[in-house]
């Protein structure tokens, strides 16, 4: 499976970054603005990708949202966007094309085999399917870690990618493109905890710095959200192409709320159960367009902790 990340590193698109570079074919990252500001997790994803020794291109994406202005998640991750861990000195440059140029110049090469993987806002998504209509019949799908179909972290109703630039996702929700997504409701029961970040510490260097930057995120998450675990959100994105036994989904229609100043940027994720033949006041569900995580099983949070060791034992 090839795979692009698009992300914004980001302590849990960092493990996302080492969780697909175990397992799939990771041909590129691009980066949008979020956890902080571009500058930062672009920096951050050339700093991952020397820790980790991936030699793939990364492209510098979208600084601000497509109409509203920008935000950034510093409250949570920190002053950097990853903060909690000293990463090495980037040994090289993002590539000269935009975020949205590589991903249809890589959806061109590889017509039905490239997956994305949105685990940050989707602007640059958006951006691709407005530059390249073509772009909806090349993709394979897409991977959005976003939305939610309950309480959100933003507004009581709004999760953080979502929020960030809702008329982005909105474009993308309505592609066409085959699209699975899995949201903070079912992220947040996919987390890591103390004695779980602590056994990364006997591993080499990367697995060492990793531990330190999910005890960083920890400490923010409990703090700011009263959690007991390290929210592995991103690699949730993943997993359909991974090991589809570790979520179940439900296809579904999902569509994004732009207009109300309560619910912009909620994710209306159409779940009811309607019978045949049913009318009068009920509005009618419309053609699924997205295959939506569920549950979580048990053995995903080991499964993606053992992909950091794999990586790291490559290393030494």
């Amino acid at each position: 499976m090839k795979i692009l990340l698009d992300c914004d590193p980001g302590h849990d698109d960092a493990v996302a970054l080492l969780y697909a570079a175990c397992h799939l074919d990771l041909v590129a990252m691009t980066t949008v603005y979020g956890n902080q500001t571009l500058d930062h997790v672009t920096r951050n994803a050339l700093g991952l990708c020397r820790l980790a020794q991936l030699d793939i291109p990364v492209a510098r994406g979208a600084a601000k949202p497509l109409l509203a202005p920008a935000m950034d998640g510093g409250t949570v991750h920190g002053k950097t966007g990853l903060d909690g861990a000293e990463l090495p000195e980037p040994d090289r440059d993002v590539v000269e094309e935009t975020a949205a140029e590589l991903i249809i110049r890589l959806a061109r090469e590889h017509r039905g085999e490239l997956v994305v993987a949105a685990t940050g806002s989707m602007t640059n998504l958006a951006l691709a399917l407005l530059m390249e209509p073509r772009l909806r019949e090349w993709l394979k799908g897409i991977s959005i870690m976003g939305g939610t179909t309950g309480i959100g972290n933003v507004t009581a109703v709004a999760e953080f990618n979502i929020y960030c630039d809702p008329e982005a996702a909105d474009i993308v929700f309505r592609s066409g493109v085959p699209l699975w997504m899995v949201g903070l409701d079912v992220t947040r029961r996919v987390g890591v905890d103390a004695a779980g970040i602590a056994s990364l510490r006997q591993g080499g260097r990367l697995a060492k710095t990793m531990a330190d930057l999910l005890d960083f995120f920890l400490a923010s998450l409990k703090r700011v959200h009263g959690l007991s675990t390290a929210s592995l959100h991103d690699p949730c994105a993943l997993v359909p192409f991974i090991d589809p036994s570790l979520m179940t989904y439900r296809h579904t229609h999902v569509a994004v709320d732009l207009a109300s100043p309560l619910t912009r940027g909620m994710t209306v994720c159409d779940l009811r159960h309607l019978g045949q033949g049913v009318g009068g006041h009920f509005r009618l569900q419309q053609p699924p367009n997205v295959w939506l995580a569920r549950d979580p099983a048990p053995g995903l949070v080991p499964h993606i902790l053992d992909a950091i060791r794999r990586v790291d034992a490559r290393l030494r």
